[in-house]
């Protein structure tokens, strides 16, 4: 009842069959976001007429016969061609989990998408959905006036002010992309990201280069300089944009040329026909930080982020975690919400550390 695909042409073509999806989905982005240990699968399961993806990385547990299974960084999950109640949910539950023991897979963590409805209820039952924050989208649908009066009274000001010194465009491949690198690693150093966000020239030469989406590099120029001050990727499929990845130069940290980049698409995107601009949460999924404060100025529009969490063979994951914990005597397992726990890093004072 489940079959696995790995092949680009199939993957594509199962993809277009749901019709509205997303980016973090496709075959490109799996192989971008995998590592060396990863292998990118796109498990199907049919019934009838009715058909339901869910994109994995699967990778072996070192040292035993076992496999584990997460998502790609972003949001992803379960897609369906037909979220009526006409599917046997328990019937998709049983071959699923089926799967997941025919290849001696023990524990399973996907990030859900926001914008798909149906994967709470597929799901349910089936290990735990717990919520990690909200992010921010603006409702591109809506008159572009109406958007704006939903914006904060200072954002308004900076963009405002931005405007009169400051020029948005699109950034070419070449030049502007490896300027933009520059800024991105710059601000990643700034917010002293771990070493998993600092991506090589590779990593924004392939995601800029893919078919399955339309990836857009806008840039900021100061107008009395041209020199470039900040730049944003944004990623078009379907009828979402999603705002990835931004960098700015600290001497023009006032002008906010983040706020004007993203007003920028906001208006590209809604004469090009899309439904949803999402800017994404804060960091670690916190609805208080200084980031999702930022992103919260263009809109009051949110939707809740949650993850799935199912532990498969509960036999082997207890004897993994048992001995992974096991390495570091008197570790205070409490505050270790880290999953599957029998890969948490651990501190010697006993502290998970974030990856």
């Amino acid at each position: 009842m489940i079959e696995t695909i790995e092949h680009k042409e199939e993957w594509v073509e199962q993809l277009a069959k749901i019709g509205n999806t997303d980016f973090y989905f496709t075959y490109d982005y799996h192989h971008l976001s995998k590592s060396e240990d990863e292998q990118p699968i796109l498990l199907k399961y049919t019934q009838g007429n009715q058909s339901i993806l869910l994109p994995l990385l699967l990778r072996n547990i070192s040292g035993t016969e076992y496999n584990d299974a997460i998502s790609v960084y972003g949001y992803a999950g379960l897609l369906t061609n037909d979220k009526s109640t006409n599917l046997n949910i328990t019937e998709f539950q049983k071959s699923l989990k089926a799967y997941f023991v025919e290849k001696n897979i023990v524990s399973v963590f996907s990030r859900l998408h926001p914008f798909m409805d149906a994967q709470e209820d597929l799901l349910e039952g089936l290990g735990e959905i717990t919520e990690q924050g909200m992010v921010v989208y603006l409702d591109l649908t809506l008159p572009i006036d109406v958007q704006r009066a939903n914006f904060n009274r200072r954002l308004k000001t900076y963009l405002n002010k931005a405007r009169k010194v400051c020029t948005v465009i699109e950034g070419n491949h070449n030049e502007d992309l490896k300027k933009f690198i520059e800024l991105y690693h710059e601000n990643m150093r700034r917010v002293d990201a771990t070493d998993s966000y600092f991506f090589d020239e590779e990593y924004f030469d392939r995601i800029m280069a893919s078919k399955d989406y339309t990836p857009q590099l806008m840039i900021c120029k100061d107008n009395e300089t041209q020199k470039t001050i900040g730049g944003a990727i944004f990623i078009k499929k379907d009828n979402i944009v999603q705002y990835h990845l931004s960098g700015l130069d600290a001497d023009f940290f006032d002008l906010n040329p983040i706020k004007l980049i993203i007003d920028e698409m906001r208006l590209k995107s809604v004469e090009e026909g899309y439904t949803y601009l999402n800017l994404g949460g804060g960091r670690g999924g916190s609805n208080e930080d200084s980031l999702f404060r930022f992103k919260s100025g263009f809109s009051k529009e949110f939707k809740n982020f949650k993850l799935w969490k199912y532990i498969v063979n509960h036999t082997v994951y207890d004897k993994l975690t048992t001995d992974h914990l096991s390495k570091f005597p008197g570790a205070n397992t409490n505050d270790m919400s880290f999953f599957p726990l029998y890969r948490a890093k651990i501190s010697k004072f006993s502290k998970e550390i974030k990856v």
